[in-house]
């Protein structure tokens, strides 16, 4: 990547951090996914505290839930359930969780969060219940406004999604939104304007590539 693509990143992450200050919510800018990791055992601090995580390729594609552990935090492993009563128990403990992690689908320049979800179970946590939220965003990410998020997430990170999980809707042969109803991991369109709960999310912007 060029400096001036990373300079690019970085101005276009100081604006968008001015906003979310606007709309209640804190905002850091970091040059890498190595970096965002030591951001995020910041803002977690020393004190033991229960962590929960939605899925989140970009996430996923790092060490940062093994670091979390290895920092003497309580991980919430939400693949550790093997029936119902432990996963309405997992359920239970993600929603009193000190902290929720994941990323967002998409970020506008003025500080709004897009997020696509089919069974809704990430982004109800993002709306209520954790103490905390910590977003980790790649700048890629980015986009102008709220109907470019939503195309975003429907015509590049859902068929990559459906791709991924072998979903069989459209999208995952095409490659584009066909606003299908059968299967669709698009159920649920959550655009977060501000926090009520000031700085309750904090977003972690990255400037490198990652995830869908």
């Amino acid at each position: 990547m060029t400096n001036f693509k990373k300079k690019s990143y970085e101005n276009q992450a100081n604006t968008i951090i001015k906003k979310l200050e606007l709309r209640h919510m804190a905002g850091y800018y970091v040059d890498n996914m190595e970096e965002a990791c030591n951001k995020v055992l910041e803002i977690l601090g020393n004190d033991k505290k229960s962590v929960a995580y939605g899925g989140s390729m970009t996430i996923d594609d790092s060490d940062l839930k093994d670091r979390i552990s290895a920092a003497g935090h309580e991980l919430i492993i939400r693949e550790a359930a093997k029936n119902i009563e432990e996963e309405k128990e997992i359920k239970s403990r993600t929603i009193n969780a000190d902290a929720f992690l994941m990323s967002t689908n998409a970020i506008t320049l003025d500080g709004e969060l897009i997020n696509i979800d089919g069974r809704g179970n990430r982004v109800s946590y993002m709306i209520y219940g954790p103490d905390m939220v910590i977003m980790v965003v790649g700048m890629n990410k980015v986009v102008p406004n709220v109907e470019d998020g939503i195309r975003r997430v429907r015509n590049i990170a859902s068929p990559a999604n459906t791709a991924r999980l072998n979903v069989d809707t459209p999208c995952a042969t095409t490659g584009r939104c066909a606003n299908c109803l059968q299967n669709t991991i698009c159920d649920q369109i959550v655009v977060t304007r501000a926090s009520r709960v000031p700085n309750r999310i904090q977003v972690i912007l990255v400037g490198e590539e990652l995830g869908y």
